[in-house]
């Protein structure tokens, strides 16, 4: 059994609890938030843009910290998941790859590549893994694209579109988190890379704030091969839009389409010009995260899918995105 220790108790603290009593292997011993009420197991103040309030939890037998420190040099804690805020992502997970923990956190690993590779080494040091928790490679809707690249059921991809948009939220300072650019694009720029791999280059547009803040941004990704790759994402959306994300794929003998303001299903779009729904797997993706996470550390086997290594590259290719829209010009990426 590993035995997990969650580390926040936000929307995602809460999603990855609630993800981890559906997986074989693992189980939550420990929590820590600074806030008393969440100690108790009183979550009903947590909300996110999607899914239910985090209502009130039965704690028992799980142990409680005030203190990150604390529970990362608990014992009986085997896998700590990270779920804070984007600026607390380097301090925390160093401190439990120091302690000998394998370590799961909500993505983007870090906000800088020297971050990122400092906990890398930190991580290889260690002898532990280093994971993140770029959940849309599990999201049934978007596994689905890849199911079929790889069976080849209808040739290859030759081009594709994804789209991510929300309104502007009040909760959180852009420059702290990166900006919709890193915090939000970076979904779909992980999820082009796990399909393709990193691009060789980067075209960018995008509109930033007074701040420099890029709030919206379109992306073309240049691939050694013949196909087109893009992607748009931003927060510049009104209320009436709080969230949206799809995509278009285009292969060679069908069209994948997606969009979630239309439903929860994709539509398929064969040769013989019917639109069928395809028939996948509607896994819920976090449960299929942490899944992935636990048997890692079960098995003894590092994660070929959110493994450390290419959520850095992910955040590598942001940066460049924004240096593009920044510059007004096609970007090389050397990783």
């Amino acid at each position: 059994m590993v035995r997990v220790g969650i580390v926040g108790i936000g929307f995602m603290g809460v999603t990855h609890y609630k993800a981890i009593q559906k997986v074989r292997g693992g189980k939550v011993v420990a929590v820590c938030t600074r806030d008393p009420r969440k100690l108790k197991g009183d979550w009903s103040s947590v909300q996110g843009n999607f899914g239910d309030s985090g209502g009130v939890q039965d704690l028992t037998g799980v142990a409680q910290y005030r203190y990150f420190n604390e529970l990362i040099n608990d014992p009986n804690v085997d896998l700590i998941d990270i779920c804070l805020p984007t600026p607390k992502h380097f301090e925390v997970c160093k401190a439990a790859l120091s302690a000998g923990k394998h370590v799961l956190v909500e993505k983007p690993i870090c906000l800088s590549l020297r971050e990122a590779d400092r906990l890398l080494a930190v991580a290889k040091k260690a002898k532990r893994y280093l994971m993140v928790a770029h959940v849309l490679r599990f999201f049934p809707e978007f596994r689905l694209i890849k199911d079929l690249l790889v069976k080849g059921s209808y040739g290859k991809i030759q081009a594709m579109h994804l789209k991510r948009v929300t309104s502007k939220p009040d909760w959180r300072e852009p420059k702290e988190n990166g900006g919709p650019a890193i915090d939000l694009h970076i979904h779909d720029v992980d999820f082009v890379q796990y399909l393709f791999g990193v691009p060789a280059a980067v075209t960018s547009s995008g509109y930033r704030d007074r701040k420099g803040v890029v709030e919206y941004i379109h992306t073309h990704y240049h691939f050694d091969k013949r196909i087109s790759v893009s992607a748009e994402s931003g927060w510049l959306s009104q209320a009436g839009c709080p969230f949206e994300h799809g995509y278009d794929v285009y292969y060679e003998n069908a069209t994948l389409k997606f969009n979630s303001s239309w439903g929860n299903f994709p539509q398929l779009l064969t040769a013989d010009g019917k639109i069928r729904r395809p028939i996948f797997s509607r896994k819920d993706g976090f449960v299929a995260e942490l899944q992935e996470a636990v048997d890692a550390v079960r098995y003894g086997k590092p994660s070929r899918i959110i493994g450390g290594n290419s959520a850095r590259n992910s955040v590598a290719v942001c940066l460049k995105e924004i240096e593009s829209v920044e510059r007004s010009r096609k970007i090389r990426i050397l990783i």
